[in-house]
């Protein structure tokens, strides 16, 4: 059961009831960061599997009470974390102008978190790290069709669109765990390139060819492609 002045806040309709929510809102952040900046501390001790809610609320000085309220185990911790840090901010980009940012941006994430990483991948595998991230990945990726969708006039089958959805969520997914895996001999500069380049080139060719896709209406031009040029007949 949510605290008393809580309780109290959603039932009270005087002028001061957005302002104690906001003061219990920015309380409730603060906490839950205590906690995920615990989690990070114990991922450089130990394995992930290893640690426990008892390790992170002693070093938090909290009880355990107060974890369960934020979160239901130390995975549901882990995903706020990481979506906080990063999830979030790469659904902020532009993502048909910004792809290649956003893309640098969860890298550098990933190289300046690398015993966060390599704890959970060590600790859960590739396989779990991989549907750990699908529902973000996919969430990102899908609002990218969306965006695509608006700017091009064209429409996609929704059955096509979320087989795409699925199928570039996955290719990303891998990439970026395997560039993980071998990131002492990758070039980050070329596989922003390398993603940036076959995910935009490949939905250009497919919103020009596909057979699941069709104008909104007659008057849309899909935009021109970089670096091409149009051929005369």
């Amino acid at each position: 059961m949510p605290p008393a002045f809580l309780r109290e806040v959603r039932f009270n309709e005087s002028g001061w009831k957005g302002e104690t929510y906001m003061k219990h809102e920015e309380i409730a952040f603060r906490t839950k960061k205590k906690l995920a900046d615990s989690l990070k501390k114990q991922m450089q001790k130990k394995p992930f599997s290893k640690i426990t809610v008892k390790d992170i609320t002693e070093d938090c000085d909290v009880n355990r009470n107060t974890f369960y309220y934020h979160f239901e185990d130390i995975y549901t911790l882990l995903r706020w974390m990481f979506d906080n840090e990063a999830i979030h901010i790469v659904q902020s980009f532009d993502l048909l102008v910004d792809y290649d940012e956003a893309i640098a941006f969860v890298i550098d994430y990933i190289e300046k978190n690398d015993h966060i990483i390599s704890c959970a991948l060590d600790s859960i595998g590739q396989r779990e790290l991989k549907r750990f991230f699908h529902t973000d990945f996919f969430d990102i990726t899908n609002s990218l069709l969306d965006a695509a969708q608006r700017q091009s006039g064209i429409s996609i089958d929704p059955e096509y669109k979320s087989y795409l959805a699925t199928f570039y969520t996955d290719a990303l997914a891998g990439m970026l765990i395997e560039w993980i895996q071998r990131r002492d001999s990758a070039d980050k500069e070329q596989l922003v390139a390398y993603l940036t380049s076959t995910v935009k080139d490949s939905l250009y060719g497919i919103f020009q060819k596909s057979r699941y896709c069709r104008p909104s209406d007659e008057n849309s031009v899909m935009p021109a492609h970089k670096g091409k040029t149009e051929e005369s007949d």
